[in-house]
């Protein structure tokens, strides 16, 4: 038991350093955010963006996780501004390729793309990539069934992209409870944001790569798999590193393709494909993230509440050099010339 004082002691002292640093990065002068932000420039915006996402969606549900992640990736490097979006350049180093985003791993650029080309034929230079893939990210959510939030605009994009705070924030699929709560801190998000934003993962899918050593024990929960779901997983996810990398299978393995709480449900049964996700119940540190995951897997509309509420904040997170010295770009690939 002499455990808990020093754990105590050490999420103290994580959130201490997480506000100073936190603090230091967000200004009180940053350009607030508002819902009518387009409603003389660019009246139309959300339909379009909405109607974009219905043709995705309805013909791959897949692309609703893709463009949740995005826009959790984009989020947490730098702000939400869009810069997750930019390839790279003789003068640009992008993110894509930073290792925490996994080697060729997000996707749904060209979904945004698409989008991006429907808003410049109606409004051109008018609506940022960063709003584009904010919004995008919410009606993702409603069209598998999740919960819907109003989508505070008007970010701008950034002119730069930082690939050493991409592989730095980015939490990764093996990390410990208390470095995940950490890197959460670190955006202005609480414990709390943190185990309801995990849930989008109720529509995600992993590589291999990333769950192999969860289910052939390099890591575990204190909660290990069932016999019946780990020989599944292994037929998927050959014991050898390399082989099989790319292979992925969805963390919800009841209602892969539905937006609820059965995701926190493969938690309790300790079947939480990544490691990071089994940490947020079975750890010795999550007294506060078990009470949390129980209350969700018993509670979806608590769930849908905290989700929409966090994914607001999240949203919110705003890079101030993107206001100051940021743009609308015509091609979310690349910065204006």
């Amino acid at each position: 038991m002499a455990i808990y004082p020093s754990l105590i002691t050490l999420q103290c002292f994580i959130v201490l350093i997480c506000i100073t640093i936190f603090s230091s990065t967000v200004t009180a002068s940053d350009p607030p955010l508002t819902l009518d932000y387009y409603k003389s420039t660019c009246p139309n915006v959300f339909d379009i963006v909405r109607k974009e996402m219905e043709c995705h969606v309805l013909s791959d549900p897949r692309n609703a996780a893709l463009i949740v992640r995005l826009h959790f990736h984009d989020c947490f490097i730098q702000g939400c501004d869009g810069s997750i979006l930019l390839d790279d350049t003789i003068d640009l180093r992008g993110e894509k390729r930073a290792s925490t985003n996994g080697l060729n791993s997000l996707k749904g650029f060209r979904i945004i793309d698409k989008i991006k080309n429907e808003l410049e034929s109606e409004c051109p230079g008018i609506v940022s990539c960063a709003d584009i893939l904010t919004i995008a990210a919410r009606d993702a959510v409603i069209l598998v069934d999740g919960p819907y939030w109003d989508v505070p605009v008007g970010r701008k994009d950034s002119k730069t992209a930082n690939y050493d705070l991409a592989s730095q924030n980015i939490p990764t699929a093996n990390e410990g409870l208390l470095g995940i709560i950490s890197k959460f801190l670190y955006q202005g998000l609480s414990v709390t944001d943190m185990v309801a934003l995990s849930g989008a993962h109720t529509i995600g899918m992993a590589r291999c790569e990333n769950f192999r050593a969860r289910i052939y024990g390099t890591t575990s929960g204190e909660n290990p798999q069932s016999d019946s779901n780990l020989s599944e997983l292994k037929s998927v996810c050959p014991a050898m590193s390399g082989s099989g990398d790319n292979n992925v299978t969805a963390m919800d393995n009841v209602t892969p393709d539905l937006f609820d709480n059965s995701f926190y449900h493969t938690l309790l049964r300790g079947e939480g494909l990544l490691n990071s996700d089994q940490e947020m119940y079975s750890s010795i540190y999550g007294i506060e993230t078990r009470k949390l995951v129980q209350k969700y897997a018993a509670d979806p509309v608590a769930f849908f509440n905290q989700f929409s509420d966090s994914m607001v904040k999240m949203g919110n997170i705003t890079n101030s050099d993107s206001f100051v010295d940021g743009e609308v770009r015509r091609n979310c690939r690349f910065v204006n010339t």
